[in-house]
């Protein structure tokens, strides 16, 4: 978690990198105006994780998820991953595990009304937020 500062909309974020799910959720703070207010940010991405230095690699897979809890999720920048297997920045093998992380995700979101917490709980992911 952190501040933003000098943002003309975002005050801080949260982030949870939750390298089994090949996730990294951002709960974003925005100013009260803001229509995002209450919506999550999913990035797909793969995590490494070095037990040695205790240090955690993230890896983009330009799909993303933004969740407006209790009311459904859209997924967005499909055309950024495409875009990015034919500049062979990702190889499809791993656009693939992209799209089946992306899959899992909305299905999982969908039969839990929408709700992150809800769908994390059941799969053994607990979350704490600073704001919620």
């Amino acid at each position: 978690a952190r501040d933003v500062i000098d943002h003309r909309s975002i005050r801080s974020l949260e982030s949870w990198l939750l390298p089994e799910l090949g996730l990294r959720i951002t709960d974003w703070c925005y100013s009260a105006d803001h229509e995002w207010q209450d919506h999550f940010y999913i990035d797909v991405v793969s995590i490494d994780v070095d037990s040695h230095t205790r240090c955690w690699r993230t890896e983009d897979h330009y799909l993303d998820l933004i969740v407006r809890p209790g009311r459904g999720v859209d997924v967005v920048d499909t055309d950024e991953l495409l875009d990015a297997v034919l500049a062979g920045l990702l190889d499809p093998v791993t656009a693939q595990a992209a799209l089946t992380t992306t899959y899992r995700t909305v299905d999982g979101l969908a039969r839990h009304g929408y709700l992150l917490d809800r769908w994390l709980s059941a799969v053994g992911m607990r979350p704490t937020w600073s704001r919620r």
